[in-house]
């Protein structure tokens, strides 16, 4: 049995306005190669841009691979290793207030890619000295700037 690829992965998510135009990036490193990735939404949410990268970044991955993941989002690194989605999904979606929980489309495409590959979740602190984090925000932050000014 072969040993599946490892995989580095920083992702990061923006809003200018909570809600409005969003920014997501993803910094991909494996064998010595980096790969950047990012993107825009028009009207969206801070969450819903760190669950897109995280998401986008896990499914341009070709075959399952061996992941570390790094976040600076509780909301997404929380989930995964609190134990949150299981729970989410045990009560059809509700969170512990019995509330619908936000943005299941994007959950479900990331338990999908869960299945997929070993993922180890690992959160960061967010705008401090993680050379990587700080990547992923200068290229979300600029997803916005350029989608704004056309």
């Amino acid at each position: 049995m072969s040993k599946k690829p490892e995989v580095t992965i920083y992702t990061d998510g923006a809003c200018s306005g909570n809600p409005g135009p969003g920014g997501w990036a993803a910094v991909l490193m494996a064998n010595g190669a980096v790969k950047e990735l990012s993107g825009y939404e028009e009207d969206t949410t801070n969450n819903r841009m760190e669950l897109t990268a995280a998401t986008e970044a896990l499914e341009k991955l070709t075959k399952p691979c061996s992941v570390k993941l790094y976040s600076d989002s509780s909301y997404l690194v929380s989930a995964f290793n609190q134990g949150w989605l299981d729970n989410w999904q045990r009560n059809g979606w509700r969170n512990s207030a019995k509330q619908a929980v936000s943005n299941p489309d994007l959950w479900k495409r990331l338990l999908a890619q869960a299945i997929r590959h070993d993922i180890t979740w690992i959160k960061v602190k967010g705008h401090a000295d993680n050379e990587w984090n700080n990547r992923c925000d200068q290229l979300a932050v600029e997803q916005i700037k350029l989608n704004r000014s056309v």
